[in-house]
């Protein structure tokens, strides 16, 4: 486990706060978030969670984080996740464990996001993480090629699509799980963007957006509130504020 993802998600502990409702997100630093939270709901604190992914709600469930059903929150006071990048103007790449749409949803939905990320994470411009995009699995191919042509309007210089495929695992009996297109929760299909840098990302995501059969893309404008970035010595964590 990362030293430098275990301090932020401590450090995020702290914006929490009795009797709030949490969305929580999805990947491996929210997990430390999420067990970190289970101990101290184990002490008597009372939080009730939201989760954005089938394997989060399982993490919360391991850990004894009280669930809602989404449909039946009617406010979301804080929101805690992760993110594959994130630049100086708090615009985020999210979507590497293909959760980005209910990610998204959750996000939108809260009256504060914070981020938690290790150092790694921070870059000046977005892009060298291929950008994921959640698209319907009907007419996919007509769907990635306005994908390629948004990417390139939108000053993509390069760009190229790739359909993620799921992990193929093997039981202990030695049978290996069936190949094809990895699936969301959603039953969507994700489409890699290898774009090198997104010189624009609002005008990238707004020309994705308007696409259909585009489900979700991975670009994150204005949702993140507080940007927490960890780092190996707890008291160098550094807490960021959007203005």
């Amino acid at each position: 486990m990362s030293k430098a993802k275990m301090n932020a998600a401590i450090a995020a502990l702290d914006m929490v706060e009795d009797g709030m409702v949490l969305g929580l997100g999805s990947g491996s630093t929210a997990e430390i978030f999420i067990e970190l939270l289970g101990d101290k709901i184990s002490q008597g604190f009372k939080v009730q969670g939201v989760p954005t992914s089938k394997a989060t709600a399982v993490c919360a469930k391991k850990f004894k984080v009280p669930l809602l059903d989404p449909d039946k929150v009617e406010r979301i006071h804080l929101t805690i996740d992760g993110a594959d990048e994130v630049d100086e103007n708090f615009q985020m790449i999210k979507g590497g464990g293909a959760c980005l749409l209910r990610e998204k949803i959750i996000a939108d939905a809260s009256e504060h996001m914070a981020v938690i990320v290790d150092n790694s994470k921070i870059v000046k411009t977005l892009g060298a993480f291929p950008l994921p995009v959640e698209v319907d699995p009907f007419a996919m191919a007509l769907t990635a090629e306005r994908i390629y042509t948004a990417l390139i309007q939108s000053g993509c210089e390069t760009a190229s699509t790739t359909l993620r495929q799921k992990k193929v695992t093997t039981s202990k009996s030695g049978k290996k799980s069936p190949a094809g297109p990895l699936l969301t929760d959603g039953n969507n299909y994700i489409l890699d963007c290898a774009c090198t840098a997104i010189p624009d990302p609002q005008l990238t995501a707004s020309l994705l957006a308007s696409l259909p059969g585009v489900m979700e893309h991975g670009l994150f404008i204005n949702l993140a509130d507080t940007l927490i970035v960890g780092e190996e010595d707890m008291a160098k964590v550094m807490e960021i504020v959007r203005e």
